[in-house]
Parts: structure tokens; sequence; C-alpha cells
């Protein structure tokens, strides 16, 4: 289990490599990512919070946090994996 506030990495991310705000005309929801959890070899998406900023989530095995940043020049890529 994650220790209360514990935040993982993901790997090939970086608060200076953003993800970008490359929203696909035809997809239609809630914009997110896919995640896996390395900690516990599970799967699971990350949403786009409210205010549009980043994208937040949580193991959904022991619930250790994870965050990205939404900007403008940010990678391409939806899958990530934590460290």
């Amino acid at each position: 289990m994650a220790r209360e506030g514990e935040r993982f990495k993901i790997k090939g991310y970086s608060p200076t490599t953003q993800t970008g705000d490359r929203s696909s005309p035809g997809l239609t929801g809630r914009p997110w990512l896919s995640i896996w959890f390395n900690c516990c070899s599970a799967y699971a998406r990350i949403y786009r919070n409210a205010a549009g900023t980043m994208y937040e989530g949580r193991c959904p095995r022991c619930g250790g946090r994870v965050r990205a940043l939404v900007g403008p020049n940010g990678a391409t890529r939806r899958v990530f994996e934590t460290e």
C-alpha cells in the first residue's frame, strides 16, 4: 500500500515535458491518460481535472498518486508508466 500522500514518478515525463492539449476532434468525453502502475502491476486511466491544468489519478490497488501537467508543447503520447 502507498503511504498517505505518496506520489509516483511517470517514466518519460517531467514537469518540463508536459502532456499536450491535443484533443482528437473525433473523441468526446473527459480527456484521460493511460497509466501502467509498476508498483502493483495495474492499469488505470487518470483524468484531466476540472480546471484543465493537469491529469490526476491514483493507483487502483495501493492508492499512490500521479499527476501530469497540461501544456501547449506537450507530449503526444497517451500511455505512460510509473517508475
